[in-house]
């Protein structure tokens, strides 16, 4: 084990590329949470109202039993158009979906493209904080935040739903490792941060909603804003709002202008804080000294 880790610690590319094969790998469990996770939430809300309600005991008690468990781990993997039970040899990262044309082995329907891209995303974006950060323990909480965002955005885009499972857990995380000394901040600017991005997002809703009557963002921005407060501290908050709202605005008005998408109809704005929270790891400070350089 310890010439392993004197490989990697001494052999940038060896690391780089041993991340980047990794990645691969749990963009495909992404792909996993992503679909999954959502309608497990959903299955537990309907869960909770039938508890809540009691309008039908002699259901519940009989629905439960016979309902097949649903989880991130089973059923298998299947074909969406006819059922068929993935195998392994089908669900490797990229190559499968490659060799098979993007089509089921056993009914040729489409799968869609998504599939790879998260696969991608999963190891190349792991490849990029493994470059920049290097090996060691900021690395690897890096890589596992960035794994994190992945799935919180595609999540967002699909839901308008940012998990309290991947939120809330996340946002503890980081500021354990500010308190060990494993993170990218100090413990006092990691709860400072949590607490500041919070309430920020939160001051905001709450201002916009006297002024127009209308929820101009959901609580799961809160805590993503939150959670990303806790791993960089409150010094990051600044340029993650503004790198968010300009990319988040310019997206928007793009897909209003193509008419892709309703004046009327709430765009996500999780997808841009995710992207916004990832440069601001690896590049934050540099961001941060050209806008001051630049208004000074």
């Amino acid at each position: 084990m310890g010439e392993i880790q004197t490989l990697l610690e001494g052999h940038l590319f060896i690391f780089v590329a041993a991340v980047v094969v990794i990645g691969l790998i749990v963009g495909s469990f992404l792909n996993v949470v992503i679909y999954r996770l959502p309608i497990m939430m959903e299955a537990d809300w309907r869960r909770q109202c039938r508890e809540l309600l009691a309008s039908d005991t002699a259901h519940q008690a009989n629905g439960t039993a016979e309902e097949e468990p649903f989880t991130l781990a089973r059923p298998g993997s299947r074909c969406p158009h006819c059922g068929h039970a993935i195998s392994a040899l089908e669900n490797i990262p990229l190559i499968s979906w490659l060799l098979q044309g993007g089509k089921c082995r056993h009914c040729r329907g489409p799968i869609s493209v998504r599939y790879p891209i998260v696969e991608a995303l999963g190891g190349l974006l792991a490849g990029i904080v493994a470059w920049k950060l290097g090996f060691g323990s900021m690395a690897a909480a890096g890589i596992l935040l960035t794994w994190a965002l992945i799935a919180l955005t595609f999540i967002d885009f699909d839901h308008q739903l940012l998990p309290d499972d991947i939120t809330l857990p996340f946002l503890w995380i980081g500021i354990l490792l500010s308190h060990f000394g494993w993170g990218f901040t100090d413990l006092g600017s990691s709860v400072i941060g949590a607490v500041a991005g919070y309430m920020t997002l939160w001051t905001i809703y709450q201002l916009f909603k006297f002024a127009t009557g209308k929820e101009g963002m959901g609580y799961g921005d809160f805590k993503l804003l939150a959670m990303l407060g806790a791993w960089f501290g409150w010094q990051i908050l600044p340029i993650v709002i503004l790198l968010s709202s300009v990319v988040g605005a310019i997206v928007g008005i793009f897909l209003v202008l193509l008419r892709q998408h309703g004046r009327d109809i709430p765009i996500s704005f999780g997808p841009y804080l995710a992207a916004a929270g990832w440069i601001a790891m690896l590049w934050g400070d540099e961001l941060t000294k050209a806008y001051l350089g630049s208004v000074s």
